[in-house]
């Protein structure tokens, strides 16, 4: 950048001194480099000075320009050059003015021009230096911070590698340790296991296996998917490390510092001296006129009075122990053909053949003497108090307006469904893959006020479906799936399906799950991509659906949420293109149905493996048809 002063526009007004180029470079430099600067004019004027010199507005002891060449033509014409050394240069812009010495002695600038130092941090005694590097914006730790440390510890909890775990010690008598060789007690889960016990009976005979079974896996998601506000949460040293490394704090916060912040972010609830969520308190203030009740239980006359306002009222452990579940992980785990899996087992179980001339399964005997023939006999004899497809089916267009695709849940009727969730979902995804790029761009502030929008937007979406049957059909879903999970990974299947050894499923039932998929030509997708959506999405709308965005107005909380959950957000995206050919990352947001993209794709493998694909289709259809085209040949 070059500027003129005052005293060279009144010289070249008089036409006093010939045109000249002046030339200063590189523009920006680290303190220590070396500037070139070259000044020449081609033809001298009368009275044109010979002393020609440079001047820089920063001060210096010893002039940092050495002359390196200085020739004149034969016209009196000047070309002359410096060298620049700018290690004693202060860091930021410095004047460079190339003018003349007048015969008084005063210096007359003709032209300036400025550069850039950059700075560098040298060592004290040294002549090392070390690289100057630019980091993410950082921000302060917003009060919503310590509400995601629990939503991922909790469903971390439901995972189905610790459902294993527990079942093992509680069913199978297995002692578990952990990394450090230490025996795992599941206390608390075996102290609901056998509250449990005592409560839950099946009418059918020969069934004590599935109902320990059915008691063990209700008590594991009981104790793990619900918070009490009331007691103090146990964050670990690891849930810090972990915000450190995934948030550019200003001020590193240590596992002290995030006791305080939960239980400074906790609300009293207005009526009790419990805690809750700020937006769960914003529930119970509109809810002012109702009193908190224990719910529905079985009164003692001599201990007890107020029996009649008892049945009236806000439950208590709603407000103060919600279960962190979205019935998500269940819709994306049907999807992988879960549900379908046990129902063609349990089917030839049956001895019901399945569609086609044959049956994929007809070489699976299940002799009486495994224990999962008779977890298969108790499983089929309760069918009628699990939940059907259907009632799922229309659950999840209630929540989040998604749809399954199947002759079994054709002619659905829901009388409410979430029409904009899928738009506002994508489109919150789509925001977040460009936040990222720009947050990755340390030269870039990225805004972060168009993700705290869509926040908003999706959070209120969800929570108008957070009504009927979303305090306990989400629950149930997750037992049942989890129980076929279960079954599937014990290692009796590796004889009954033929699964794939060498594929490093990190969960045994998925191999399974996925031989079913390849015997039955339902599709040729990994279960692994279904298994993340639905552990991905988990995470991301519960943090959504449970957070106050409604009341909140600083962009700090949307991005230190995008950058918290970047890895779920990430996967999230990655795994739905991979199940439905969808890229949410392009500018266009799709907004169709997944079961729409699952169905095409689906297509496209039957035209393209026909052999795959079991022929349902009788033996008379194609005698018949074989008949028919014999009588077109004769005719023509």
């Amino acid at each position: 950048m070059s500027k003129d002063t005052g005293e060279l526009a009144n010289m070249r007004r008089g036409s006093d001194f010939p045109d000249f180029t002046f030339k200063v470079f590189p523009e920006t430099v680290y303190q220590g480099d070396i500037v070139s600067i070259e000044f020449a004019f081609e033809k001298a004027k009368k009275d044109t000075p010979e002393q020609i010199g440079l001047r820089f507005d920063q001060k210096f002891s010893i002039s940092p320009a050495r002359e390196i060449s200085h020739v004149t033509n034969e016209r009196g014409g000047k070309s002359m050059k410096w060298k620049f050394d700018t290690r004693n240069c202060i860091p930021g812009a410095c004047g460079i003015t190339i003018g003349y010495t007048n015969a008084d002695g005063s210096f007359c600038p003709l032209e300036e021009q400025n550069i850039q130092v950059m700075g560098r941090v040298v060592l004290a005694g040294t002549t090392d230096t070390i690289n100057v590097s630019m980091k993410q914006t950082a921000t302060n730790l917003t009060s919503d911070v310590p509400l995601w440390v629990v939503i991922q510890a909790s469903t971390n909890a439901l995972s189905f590698a610790n459902y294993a775990d527990f079942m093992d010690a509680v069913l199978c008598g297995k002692t578990m340790v952990d990394e450090n060789g230490n025996e795992i007690i599941f206390l608390d889960g075996e102290e609901k296991l056998n509250e449990l016990n005592q409560k839950r009976f099946l009418p059918f005979t020969d069934s004590e296996a599935y109902r320990l079974l059915k008691v063990a896996t209700e008590a594991f998601v009981m104790v793990n998917c619900a918070v009490d506000f009331n007691d103090d949460f146990p964050f670990e040293q690891a849930d810090v490390d972990e915000l450190n490394k995934n948030l550019s704090l200003n001020n590193a916060i240590n596992l002290n510092a995030l006791d305080e912040r939960w239980v400074d972010y906790l609300e009293a609830v207005n009526g009790s001296g419990n805690s809750t969520l700020p937006y769960l308190a914003l529930i119970r203030r509109k809810l002012g006129d109702q009193r908190l009740v224990r719910g529905l239980h079985v009164h003692s006359r001599e201990t007890e009075t107020n029996r009649i306002e008892e049945c009236l009222g806000i439950i208590n452990s709603k407000l103060t122990r919600p279960c962190f579940l979205e019935l998500i992980w269940s819709y994306w785990h049907e999807e992988s053909m879960l549900v379908q899996t046990m129902a063609a087992i349990t089917r030839r179980f049956q001895n019901v053949k399945g569609p086609g001339r044959r049956d994929p399964l007809a070489m699976m005997e299940i002799d009486p003497l495994r224990q999962i023939n008779n977890l298969l006999w108790g499983f089929i004899q309760d069918e009628q108090h699990r939940l059907s497809i259907r009632r799922r089916a229309y659950e999840y267009e209630h929540h989040y307006g998604i749809s399954l695709y199947g002759k079994a849940v054709r002619n659905l009727r829901p009388a409410d469904r979430r029409s904009k969730f899928i738009e506002a979902f994508h489109h919150l995804l789509h925001l977040c893959a460009k936040f990222y790029k720009e947050d990755d761009d340390t030269t870039v502030i990225a805004d972060g006020f168009p993700l705290l929008n869509s926040l908003k937007e999706l959070h209120l979406i969800l929570t108008e479906g957070h009504h009927n049957q979303y305090g306990d059909l989400p629950s149930t879903s997750r037992i049942e799936m989890m129980m076929q999970q279960w079954i599937l990974a014990r290692p009796e299947f590796r004889e009954f399906l033929p699964t794939r050894n060498m594929v490093a499923y990190p969960e045994a039932w998925m191999d399974r799950v996925g031989a079913m998929n390849t015997l039955q030509g339902w599709t040729d997708t990994n279960v692994l991509h279904y298994s993340n959506l639905g552990i991905f999405g988990e995470k991301i709308l519960l943090s959504i659906r449970f957070g106050a965005w409604s009341t909140l107005n600083d962009r700090f909380h949307a991005v230190n949420w995008a950058r918290f959950w970047r890895t779920e957000i990430q996967g999230y995206i990655h795994a739905y293109r991979s199940v439905t050919g969808v890229d949410l990352t392009k500018d266009k947001v799709d907004t169709r149905q997944p079961a729409f993209h699952l169905k095409e794709r689906l297509q496209i493998d039957v035209r393209s493996n026909g052999a795959g694909r079991v022929d349902a289709r009788p033996p008379s259809y194609h005698l018949r048809r074989k008949l028919r085209q014999q009588k077109q040949k004769s005719r023509s």
